[in-house]
Order: C-alpha cells, then sequence, then structure tokens
C-alpha cells in the first residue's frame, strides 16, 4: 500500500467519524448516516489494500 493511498483511506475515516459526530450533536440523522458511510468506505479500503499488500509479499 503506498502512503498516499493509505493517507487518502485514513483522511476519508477520519472525515466520516467527524461528520458522525456533527450529525448526532445536532440531531440530523442524515448527516449522521452519511457519516457512517464515508467511515466504513474508508475502513473497506484500508482493508482491500492490506489483502492486496498480503498477497504481494
Amino acid at each position: 500500500m503506498s502512503a498516499i493511498d493509505k493517507a487518502k483511506n485514513k483522511a476519508e475515516e477520519l472525515a466520516g467519524k467527524t461528520k458522525k459526530k456533527v450529525g448526532e450533536a445536532t440531531g440530523n440523522d442524515k448527516t449522521e448516516a452519511e457519516g457512517r458511510r464515508d467511515e466504513a468506505k474508508g475502513n473497506i479500503k484500508q482493508a482491500g489494500e492490506k489483502v492486496k499488500d498480503a498477497f504481494k509479499d
């Protein structure tokens, strides 16, 4: 996994966590759901990159 991909995936995950927390704090269910989705996307991308790395070795 390249460092750039790793940073992008982590940034997406953290942005999702932030959006989720903002949604929780403001009572906005839509924003909270979008945050959960973004966080999950970041996690899935990271997992996919780890699988690719495992097969490279």
